[in-house]
Formats: C-alpha cells, structure tokens, sequence
C-alpha cells in the first residue's frame, strides 16, 4: 500500500497547538509561527493538589502529572506572550482522574499492567482537551502536538492492505487518516497514538515527523528558548505518588508460586508487580526470576525463569482499526508488544472468545513468527503495516510455549 503525508500548517492557517512547557511542544509553536500561521497555545490543567508534597530530591518536571503542573503553565504563559500567542489553560481535571486515574488503579488491581499514556492521548488529549478548545468558541484549521509521528493517508481503499479476504463493507471503502512513524524512529511515538480515531486525526498533524530530536534541541538552542534547558518528561508520576494513588484501600498480600504450584513465598498485592518484573520480589533463588504470571482470581503470583517468559502468540481485545474498519480476516502485519519493543511479524487473525472466556469483543489472535519475552496483560499490542498503524487491542491473555 502506499500513502500520502497529509499537508502541514501552511501562512494563515489557524493552528491550536498543544503545550505542556517542554522542548518538542514549544518549538513546535514556535515553527508555525514561524511560517506565518496563527498560533493558539493550550494547556491540559491535570493536577488537583490532592497528594502529599514531595521530598525536594524529586523533580518534578520528570512527570506527567504533578504539582510541577503550575510551573509548567507558568513557563507556556510566558513564552507565548515573548511570541504573541494566544494562551488559554484548559480544565479536564475530572475526564483525566475517571479515565487515566481510575483506569491505572483498577488495572493493576486486576493483575494488569495498564499504559497511561495511551489512554490519555486517546481520551484527554486528543478527546477531552480538544472538547474544552471547542466550548472555548475556537475555531481552527489544525490541531498540532509536539509527537514524533505523520498523518497519512492511503491511496487506495483501506479494505485493499488485508487481501481478498477482508470484509467487503461500506468502512472498507474509504481512506482514513492513518498514524506512520516518525523520521527519527529512536523518538516515534506512533505507538502511543494508534487508539486515536481517524475522524479526530483528519484536523491533526505533527510538524516535527520530519526533524530529529538533535535538531529539535538545536532550534530550540537557535531560537534561544527557554525550553532549550528542560529535561524531559519520562514518568506517568511520581513513585512516592503513585503508593499514595493505591493507598485508598490495602492491598492484599498473597502467595509466590512456581509453575508446579508450590509456594515459593508472599507477596505484598498484585497491583506492586507486573510481567516481566525482577526487582524487588524478595525470593532468594540459584537462578534469577522473574513475575511470570499474575493471578488475580486466586490472588497469586506465577514466578518463572527467564526461559519461562516467551510467549508464542497471545489474545487481544477492545481492539481498534484504522478508519473503524475491522477487516474480519486473518492477515500478516509488524506488531508491538510494548513501546520498547521492536517490531516483529506475526499472523493476526479473528478469535472467538469460548463461553467461558470474557474478554471485550471483539478479540483477535496474534501468532507470532518470532516468540516473544514477557507479553504483558493490560499493554496494548499494535499492528504495522509499511510503518504505518492499521490498529491494535489490549492484551488480554498471552499464550505461553510448552
């Protein structure tokens, strides 16, 4: 399939961009208004002042979400009144605790590992936030964000990448607008942005798809921005603020298992460990081991050897596709486990759930060509074809080798 980068901002556009106060949001602003476009600054205002203050060793611009949030603000301010931009701070305290918060918690406390990020570029700042630009009365040809990522659009109908055998319906028809990685693939953040809706994606774009990050940090250094000395952000929150998160209600300590059931010692909550995890599980062993699995029925931790960690293929649900097509048929795709991880090949085909699995239809079985270490419940697997996202779900189960 071959598709079109869709056209950047161009002099006289109205550009809303999305500024959170550090490098690649501020230059992004700053090279529109550069090519003449007007510019419009935003800020998501997340923090609700309800955690203890943190130990003056913490830095708190190396978070998402903390108290750090006034400065950041502060600092977006000020630059857009130096560029004479319009600035406005937008509330979605609530929509972010309901649907990043409360969705955190409630999946580690189900036994699994939830990614912050996605949801809220779905839901906060590709949903909500764009929601209060709109009750604001702005009006605007793009929505910009400092993502290292393309909107694209294909030039053939999206039915055509899956084969003869993809469904033949009305959705199968258009040209959606797709997520495709970044020129500098070490910073890609297409992963990140694959649940958000085609429909949302047609007013989108990301201006810096085409820089690396070294040159990103050198415009900024040109520009003599103040952004230029920020570190970047790297954490969801905190530590110490994530323990106060979970702190609402105890955990419930349980049992370490091997693969044979036999008790190998306690653990402290499920919502403490995750896939993969070697640190901190206090069980002294001739060989490492790792959290191999987690079970939140029965309130046990499965521990297992590295060898013990590869999975072949594994179940996806709440899946979304490109242009809300779901093409029905099995195909061949690169996927990703995990941000980290490198695209592999696998087989991604339609999967039935039997009568006694419950998983968020539909589902979608992913065979993988090359075995994969540490598939974790709650990530979010992610489909590529040409570099470009066709969709993903939210690994539900994965399927260990024998």
């Amino acid at each position: 399939m071959e598709y079109e980068e869709l056209k950047q901002p161009e002099a006289g556009d109205v550009v809303v961009v999305g500024l959170s106060g550090g490098v690649d949001s501020t230059v992004t602003a700053k090279l529109l208004k550069e090519r003449g476009c007007r510019v419009i600054g935003v800020t998501m205002s997340l923090w609700k002042n309800d955690m203890p203050q943190l130990p003056e060793e913490v830095k708190l611009h190396d978070s998402c979400y903390g108290p750090g949030e006034e400065g950041d603000i502060e600092e977006c301010r000020t630059f857009c009144n130096e560029q004479g931009i319009e600035y406005h701070v937008i509330d979605v305290k609530d929509e972010y605790q309901k649907e990043v918060l409360d969705y955190f918690k409630a999946e580690y406390r189900s036994g699994r590992t939830p990614n912050p990020c996605i949801r809220c570029n779905r839901f906060i700042k590709f949903g909500a936030l764009l929601a209060g630009i709109s009750k604001l009365g702005i009006e605007y040809d793009y929505f910009c964000t400092g993502h290292y990522a393309k909107t694209v659009r294909p030039l053939e109908a999206i039915r055509t990448v899956y084969g003869s055998d993809a469904a033949d319906i009305p959705e199968g028809q258009s040209r959606p607008v797709q997520i495709a990685v970044a020129m500098d693939i070490s910073k890609d953040q297409a992963y990140f942005l694959h649940r958000i809706p085609s429909s949302v994606l047609e007013k989108v774009r990301f201006p810096l798809s085409g820089y690396t990050k070294k040159e990103v940090f050198q415009m900024a250094r040109d520009w003599n921005l103040k952004a230029a000395a920020r570190e970047e952000s790297q954490d969801f929150m905190p530590q110490p603020f994530i323990d106060v998160l979970f702190s609402d209600k105890p955990s419930v300590p349980g049992d370490f298992i091997d693969r044979d059931g036999h008790v190998l010692g306690r653990h402290r909550g499920i919502e403490h460990y995750t896939v993969g995890q070697r640190k901190g599980l206090g069980i002294s062993s001739v060989r490492p081991l790792y959290v191999a699995e987690i079970d939140e029925k029965e309130n046990k931790i499965v521990l297992g050897h590295d060898d013990e960690l590869f999975s072949s293929e594994l179940i996806a649900e709440d899946l979304v596709w490109a242009g809300n097509y779901n093409p029905l048929c099995a195909f061949e795709a690169m996927v990703k486990i995990r941000l980290a991880s490198r695209p592999v090949k696998a087989r991604v085909e339609p999967y039935v759930p039997a009568d006694l699995e419950n998983f968020k239809t539909p589902c979608c079985r992913v065979v993988f060509e090359e075995k994969q270490r540490a598939v974790a419940p709650g990530q979010s697997v992610v489909f590529y074809s040409d570099g470009v996202t066709l969709g993903g779900g939210i690994i539900a189960r994965a399927l260990r080798i024998q």
